[in-house]
């Protein structure tokens, strides 16, 4: 039996069908999606993704400035710093690196290579790596690029625990308007119930500054799990020379 709340089918469904009736701008895959997509920002381009995610245990807030220099390797480097009730504190330190194997053509699809790590600075061994991983997104055009559909799967090797894990993420985005997207997604790992979010994306300034907002939980443990976010993207033009 589908255990799916009501609401979440329907809105993944809507994300599903809305995009084949709409001849608007592309989709661009990006902040507030947990799953990649298979494309880096632009040659000597940069970009900062930023964002509040409001949960139970408290607030974090997040800044990933990341760039591509050399016309097909984004590195990205950025952390978290998250409030809880006895304070805040810096939680988590990430480096990324990121190549396209295949660009991403209109009605076709795209792949990349994802690799990075995770540390955790709040930990009581901040020497350590706390998390390595690695992935493979995976992206499908459909009608001219308006209606994306993202996989990722991947690994991720936790060395406190000693634990390496499989993780996989699919998401799909549909252009409602010229500004405005709609997301839908759903990440985990192989163990575990999974997450998922639903959310919105509008630009303020085309190609330039972006906006998001989106709701989310994990399946099996709606109440607790639930969380909020907002954010903001940021593109440069081209300036690393």
């Amino acid at each position: 039996m589908n255990t799916t709340p009501l609401p979440v089918r329907a809105l993944v469904l809507a994300a599903l069908a809305l995009p084949m009736a709409a001849p608007w701008q592309a989709a661009q895959a990006a902040r507030p999606l947990v799953t990649d997509d298979a494309r880096i920002v632009d040659p000597q381009s940069c970009q900062l993704e930023a964002w509040l995610r409001f949960h139970r245990d408290g607030t974090e807030r997040w800044a990933l400035p990341g760039c591509n220099v050399t016309g097909n390797f984004e590195l990205t480097f950025g952390g978290a710093v998250q409030s809880y009730g006895d304070g805040t504190a810096l939680t988590d330190i990430q480096l990324q690196g990121k190549t396209v194997l295949k660009p991403v053509q209109a009605n076709g699809y795209g792949v990349a290579l994802v690799f990075g790590g995770v540390n955790h600075p709040k930990a009581e061994d901040r020497k350590a790596l706390g998390t390595a991983y690695a992935y493979v997104p995976l992206t499908v055009s459909f009608a001219d690029d308006h209606y994306l559909l993202h996989t990722n799967l991947g690994i991720s090797r936790d060395r406190e625990a000693r634990e390496t894990r499989m993780t996989w993420g699919i998401a799909t985005e549909a252009v409602l308007n010229q500004r405005l997207t709609a997301i839908a997604e759903s990440f985990g790992e192989n163990r575990g119930n999974p997450w998922y979010q639903l959310g919105l994306r509008i630009w303020l300034v085309p190609n330039r500054v972006q906006l998001d907002a989106t709701y989310g939980s994990r399946l099996g443990n709606q109440a607790a799990d639930r969380f909020v976010s907002v954010g903001l993207r940021l593109l440069s033009p081209p300036f690393l020379r």
